[in-house]
């Protein structure tokens, strides 16, 4: 799959956030609207502890999160 930046820019925006598979890391991400910056070739995540940046060509999959309230021990 390849991902271009308008792509993944026109989905962050639709979302709000995303999920984002990144070759060179071994466990997915999640970015927001309001910690994401994206150009023609980088990503730049805002994180607590630091700036975490990458190839937008590194990217081979993004899918939206979502939670239940299973996921929080509170279904009915």
């Amino acid at each position: 799959m390849v991902v271009e930046a308008d792509e993944l820019q026109a989905e962050l925006e639709s979302k709000g956030e995303l999920m984002l598979a990144v070759s060179e890391f071994e466990e997915p991400l999640e970015m927001h609207l309001h910690d994401t910056e994206i150009n023609d070739d980088t990503v730049r995540i805002e994180l607590t502890d630091g700036v975490l940046t990458f190839d937008v060509e590194e990217v081979v999959s993004m899918w939206h999160h979502t939670h239940s309230l299973a996921d929080f021990g509170l279904e009915d």
